[in-house]
């Protein structure tokens, strides 16, 4: 970047022109990171959501329909239906034969007490796994798939899909294959929909499903005899109903999941042991096919090729002399009892693999996003009762009229003439109002106007009111601190207050601000500023936001002992104690932060006078407010990471290391930072969980704030008519301060800088009685 002079040369660029630009080239990447973080939480959320059944829920359960469309060999045939070439063919499993299948899991805790009970007494079952279930327990399907089981496709989410359309119920299966891929690197051409039950129970609105997911040849099974032990009807009565008739055999339908399943898991074991009893024998889906084959066409061809579920005879016939069908391809040299399932391979297993994995993100983020939510929601309520009850005593403390202790007072009246510093630095718009409002101070004063460099004649107007109180000290471009610095040097008096260019006092204010230091203890005062612009919205905003952080954070941190910032706008020294901890430093963007600490630590009492007041104005435009928040924010990271020593400073010294530096970051990192967090759950909630209840909870957290803001407007003698605009507020207003704060932290986390940034001002804070 280079700059052209009056007569047309080319300057090289400034320091502060080169920290602009590497500060400006700087944010965008910070924006980008903070912006993919955003995206990467509310993907995991979204897709934990729809894991949990939570986003694209259908609970609608069809019942009753008519089957006049299905055809009637199906509904009288046995409860395994494929596809040849298009037809329908249905088949019943071989007589004293079980196939044992589970429905609804798998679930960490019965499913592997169900393939213990298998293994035990050598069963092979068939399992009819959901899709998301599979995604959060890879480790059961792999054991599961590893122990001889067999795996169907139970949809992804559970939903009927008679009431689905064709893509959603394409991408139920895709899903659900894809699980498995990541979990087993398997995939399978078994089928049970969910709430499908005996075959003659299909109806005009579900056979058009099996239709389509026989065109994609799948073998859907269905149900000869169910336990009903989702009932819970006791041990007897699942062994009694999952028994075949008349030696038949016979597709028994249990769960492994789908609620408390301990009657199954007790059931289970008895269960094989009577049916080994009488004869029977226990195999899988393919296993009861290839059984049937083995009656059709003899036992060589039945064994030497495991015909595919859903696959014609012919093409199964056709891997004899090698020309194998891409599905059977996958099968060669399996397990009989697991012929459905085929290797998965290339892109399938890495989608398969990469969908695990993001569902073991987002099982371990969300429950800890959920235990950050509950942590910031009680410091919240925490803070607000905090407040509530220290800012009252405070307020009663200060404005004691009479008791016991009789009427409060700092000590004797403190009259001895005070410096006021105005650093200034291209305050045309401001600079008059600020020194009028100080000319009627009812307090002796005299008045240093530290001109940082201006170019906008700031000097001249200062030195054209002709005010005899008034020294105008020039000095180059050097920053507030410096300013602040160098009016501190030139200080007649002992005590000095400082404020800011744009600041307008009321006549009291300095007479206020400096009764405190009638203790000797006392090293600085912090007073109250007000917005003065508060008759537009942003500014209405921003009087709600002062309001309630003057009066009730400060009125707390004063009777806590450890304010942790004197605003900029109105604050009063002793000047012998900013000469000894250093003066106003430029190590941080924060300077009124960084001083107020040092005086801590330093040992010297830092308190709050509500009677002092200032009025300020705030930042006119978002892009403004956004620049003057996000520096603040980011020099008070600075402020605190220079003074982390504190925590280990001992006596009235570490007072602020021990109490304070905790409950700021805490209060005014931490939590803000997490906070979102309450909105995010919220809208979420809105949407997909229970939007009754989520709005109450919305509302009953913004009525707490409410009443706090009503008490601190109380305290401050403020109108009401403002809190007419904190719902607003909530919505928009504080949003935008998250992330003014969590764009400050990715910046302090990256290492980067912030320069200071001059504020585009209007004049329009005049006399204190304009203000209304």
């Amino acid at each position: 970047m280079t700059t052209t002079t009056s007569r047309g040369r080319r300057r090289a660029p400034s320091r502060m022109e080169r920290a602009a630009g590497r500060a400006a080239a700087l944010q965008k990447p910070r924006v980008i990171l903070a912006v993919l973080l955003l995206v990467a939480l509310s993907s995991v959320m979204l897709l934990d959501g729809y894991l949990r059944s939570e986003i694209g829920n259908d609970s609608r359960v069809r019942d009753g329909a008519a089957y006049d469309k299905v055809p009637q060999k199906v509904l009288d045939g046995g409860p395994i239906l494929t596809f040849d070439d298009g037809a329908e063919k249905t088949q019943s499993v071989p007589d004293k034969t079980i196939v044992l299948t589970f429905d609804d899991g798998p679930n960490p805790t019965w499913t592997p007490q169900i393939l213990k009970i298998l293994a035990e007494n050598d069963v092979q079952a068939t399992f009819f796994m959901v899709g998301s279930a599979v995604s959060r327990n890879p480790g059961i399907v792999k054991d599961l798939v590893d122990q001889g089981n067999e795996v169907g496709i139970h949809t992804f989410t559970h939903v009927d899909l008679s009431y689905q359309s064709t893509a959603r119920l394409q991408r139920e299966l895709k899903q659900t294959q894809l699980a498995l891929a990541g979990a087993a690197g398997i995939q399978t051409t078994l089928f049970r929909a969910p709430y499908s039950a005996e075959i003659d129970a299909v109806d005009n609105y579900s056979w058009p499903v099996y239709e389509e997911v026989g065109a994609l040849d799948y073998t859907t099974v269905f149900v000869d005899d169910d336990s009903d032990d989702w009932k819970q009807p006791g041990v007897s009565e699942i062994i009694k109903g999952a028994t075949p008739k008349d030696d038949k055999g016979a597709v028994v339908l249990m769960h492994d999941a789908g609620g408390n399943r301990e009657q199954t898991v007790a059931a289970l074991g008895t269960y094989i042991k009577d049916m080994k009893a009488k004869g029977y024998s226990f195999t899988t889906v393919s296993g009861a096919e290839a059984k049937l084959r083995s009656q059709d066409s003899g036992d060589a061809e039945a064994v030497g090729v495991a015909q595919q579920p859903g696959q014609s005879a012919q093409s199964a016939q056709s891997g004899q002399s090698g020309q194998q069908s891409p599905v059977a391809q996958g099968t060669a040299g399996r397990n009989t009892e697991q012929s459905a399932h085929t290797k998965a391979t290339g892109a399938t297993l890495y989608e398969g693999k990469a969908l695990v994995a993001a569902v073991a993100v987002a099982e371990w983020v969300v429950p800890v996003l959920a235990w950050f939510l509950g942590v910031v929601g009680f410091a919240v309520m925490g803070r607000f009762g905090m407040m509530l009850i220290l800012a009252r005593r405070h307020h009663r403390q200060r404005n004691r009229k009479r008791g016991k202790r009789g009427e409060f007072s700092w000590g004797p009246t403190v009259t001895r003439p005070v410096t006021v510093i105005v650093p200034a630095y291209n305050e045309k718009e401001c600079i008059a109002n600020t020194l009028r409002s100080l000319a009627e101070s009812t307090h002796p004063i005299e008045i240093i106007v530290v001109d940082d460099g201006s170019t906008d004649g700031t000097k001249e107007i200062a030195e054209s009111l002709g005010m005899p109180n008034v020294r105008v000290i020039r000095q180059e471009n050097a920053g507030k601190p410096a300013a602040l610095n160098n009016g501190v040097r030139n200080a007649s008096y002992d005590l000095v207050v400082m404020m800011d260019g744009d600041t307008v006092f009321e006549p009291d204010a300095v007479h206020q601000l400096v009764q405190p230091f009638a203790r000797p203890e006392i090293g600085a005062v912090a007073g109250n500023a007000k917005v003065g612009n508060r008759n537009t919205l942003i500014g209405a905003w921003q009087h709600i936001e002062y309001v309630m952080g003057f009066n009730l954070d400060r009125r707390m941190y004063d009777l806590l002992r450890c304010m942790p910032t004197i605003p900029g706008a109105i604050g009063a020294f002793r000047r012998d104690a900013v000469l000894e901890v250093g003066g106003m430093s430029e190590d941080t963007l924060a300077e009124d932060t960084d001083i107020t600490i040092a005086m801590h630590r330093g040992g010297w009492r830092v308190v709050y006078q509500e009677h002092a007041i200032a009025w300020t104005e705030a930042p006119g435009s978002f892009k403004q407010l956004w620049s003057q928040r996000y520096r603040w924010s980011y020099g008070t990271m600075q402020a605190l990471w220079k003074h982390r020593k504190s925590l280990t400073d001992r006596g009235p010294s570490g007072r602020f290391g021990r109490v304070g530096m905790p409950l700021v970051v805490i209060f005014q990192i931490f939590t803000p930072i997490f906070a979102p967090l309450i909105d995010v759950f919220t809208v979420y909630s809105m949407i997909f969980v229970d939007f009754k209840a989520a709005l109450l909870a919305w509302l009953a957290v913004l009525g707490i704030q409410l009443f706090c803001a009503a008490y601190a407007f109380r305290l401050d003698k403020e109108k009401y008519r403002y809190l007419a605009m904190m719902p607003l507020q909530q919505l928009a207003y504080r949003q935008m301060m998250y992330l003014v704060l969590i764009h400050s932290s990715v910046t302090a986390l990256t290492g980067g800088r912030l320069r200071w940034q001059k504020l585009k001002r209007t004049g329009e804070v005049g006399t204190p009685a304009g203000v209304s």
